[in-house]
């Protein structure tokens, strides 16, 4: 058994696994206990496929980066690789309220509202703020070739957390280019955006890893899990991950 996935099969209660996109109950990741990251360590690479106008994706990314900081402050090492996926490939570009998305995919306004509540419940626990009645459901092409962009400057992290809030927060288009070039200009990425045919053969590229659906967080030693995982439980792999490379 790898050291990651020793980790989580001792947390299995708290693995998230998404199996419907009704499901609400992704479990807090506020962390209870103390640090058990090592004070230095070898690097540890995490891929992580994500959706940017995918909530899971927003919380499980949220708890990850908690979970990276402080592993990073305690003086470990972490190096992310952002694999792109879509939810909702044939969104359109122009936008549509996510609020009409969800009148279609739960049947009745009352039953939207309620999920929407939940998750809006959840994300506060983990200080978000999830505004489904301003989100705007989007085609996200463009807002992966960002990523990638910011990516390749070293800026991925901080490029990621923007496009979900912008999204999920603010209420603004992630498809629209002046939208995401003002999000790239604070956010201080250069809009060097890689060619469209190579985002789709990475696009391409992860599904053909078996990813169907998202978060998913691939550690060096060949765990892969899907779904917004507690904070204490990427803290742990990052820890087992340290010690077993050492």
């Amino acid at each position: 058994m790898s050291a990651a996935e020793h980790v989580i099969r001792q947390n299995p209660d708290q693995h998230t696994e998404r199996t419907a996109r009704r499901s609400t109950e992704p479990s807090t990741g506020q962390s209870t206990e103390p640090s058990t990251e090592p004070a230095a360590g070898p690097p540890v690479r995490v891929e992580i496929a994500l959706d940017l106008t995918c909530v899971h994706s927003y919380i499980g990314y949220t708890r990850f980066a908690r979970a990276a900081r402080r592993h990073r402050e305690a003086g470990g090492r972490v190096d992310v690789a952002f694999l792109p996926f879509q939810v909702s490939p044939d969104a359109p570009a122009q936008g549509r309220p996510l609020s009409e998305v969800h009148l279609g995919f739960f049947g009745t306004a009352e039953r939207a509202r309620e999920a929407t509540a939940s998750m809006a419940e959840v994300g506060a626990r983990d200080g978000l703020v999830l505004d489904f009645a301003r989100a705007v459901h989007v085609n996200t092409f463009e807002a992966h070739r960002l990523l990638a962009a910011a990516a390749a400057q070293g800026r991925g992290e901080a490029m990621a957390e923007r496009l979900f809030r912008a999204y999920l927060t603010d209420g603004l288009n992630i498809g629209d280019r002046a939208v995401l070039d003002a999000l790239a200009a604070e956010t201080g990425v250069r809009t060097d955006l890689p060619q469209a045919g190579a985002l789709d053969a990475e696009l391409a590229r992860v599904r053909d890893l078996g990813i169907r659906s998202v978060p998913v967080f691939r550690f060096p030693d060949g765990t892969a899990v899907t779904g917004a995982l507690p904070e204490d439980t990427f803290r742990r792999a990052f820890a087992a991950l340290g010690a077993a490379a050492r």
